[in-house]
């Protein structure tokens, strides 16, 4: 059975990955917070029907009707909305959904994720292509982002963060926190910074003990501001059990950021490292 359901998924997903033009886009549903944020840029907007709800700028996506958590979507509520055409990030889900969804004839395209500035433009052409998006459209979307990418590539010459390290943490869970290992989007944003991931032997999104955190003994902490929501403020935060003793922490150099546009990437996230950069400069 295991086996079965590996290969519905390695099916489904290789099945919907393309960026071939929609045959109808007129009646969209996103799941993925970055490609709503894309659309939105692209002036597109107005085919949109429903949302997710890691869908959450700009605001006026909020106002749109939820379609729940990218990972735990709902065929019959899906299909109550009658899509003409679903996007999705690659973590998009459950694949059962997804082909219960294609067999009554739903357009289904997950975009792939690569997290990286490539990653990002290219995430941005697929959606165009599969939209249809006018030519120009993209092209102001893609002069804004590369500014960027030169302003950070201006930043990282500046201030060169090569040789410290950062820990980056999701959230709590209970007193530990859940920190990115490698192969995250958590990884990816560090990259962007240009310094290294102290978390990276480890894949994925783990706890980790206070152990761990003080072998380590990260120079930065980045933590998304949902994260830190029960604690007032960075250094109410750094008082943490597990975080007070570190480098990081006695420096006053732990910073918390919007989680969705510092690990989304979208269109936001390399200005995110742009300010982030910034931040840490000045500190």
């Amino acid at each position: 059975m295991r086996i079965f359901l590996i290969s519905i998924f390695v099916s489904s997903f290789f099945g919907f990955t393309n960026c071939d033009l929609a045959e109808n886009s007129d009646k969209v549903v996103i799941a993925g917070g970055s490609l709503t944020e894309i659309v939105y840029d692209l002036k597109e907007e107005e085919k949109l029907i429903a949302v997710d709800i890691t869908s959450n700028f700009p605001p006026e996506a909020k106002e749109l009707p939820s379609i729940g958590y990218v990972r735990a979507l709902s065929t019959e509520g899906l299909l109550s909305l009658s899509p003409s055409l679903i996007l999705g990030e690659d973590d998009m889900g459950p694949p059962l959904v997804l082909d219960q969804l294609a067999l009554v004839g739903i357009d289904i395209r997950i975009i792939p994720e690569k997290y990286s500035i490539e990653g990002i433009l290219s995430k941005v052409a697929c959606v165009t292509q599969i939209l249809g998006t006018n030519l120009d459209a993209r092209k102001k979307l893609e002069t804004k982002i590369n500014k960027h990418v030169s302003d950070l590539k201006n930043l990282r010459e500046d201030f060169a963060l090569k040789n410290k390290t950062i820990m980056l943490i999701l959230n709590l869970q209970g007193t530990s926190p859940v920190v990115a290992g490698h192969s995250t989007s958590g990884n990816g944003f560090i990259n962007l910074l240009g310094a290294k991931n102290i978390m990276d032997d480890f894949e994925g999104w783990k706890p980790v003990s206070t152990e761990s955190i003080l072998e380590k003994n990260p120079d930065y902490i980045l933590v998304t501001k949902r994260g830190m929501s029960s604690f007032s403020d960075e250094e109410a935060f750094s008082k943490h059990p597990s975080l007070k003793l570190t480098k990081a922490a006695k420096a006053k150099k732990i910073y918390a950021i919007d989680g969705m546009s510092m690990l989304g990437f979208g269109p936001r996230t390399i200005k995110t490292a742009v300010e982030t950069t910034k931040k840490i400069s000045m500190n």
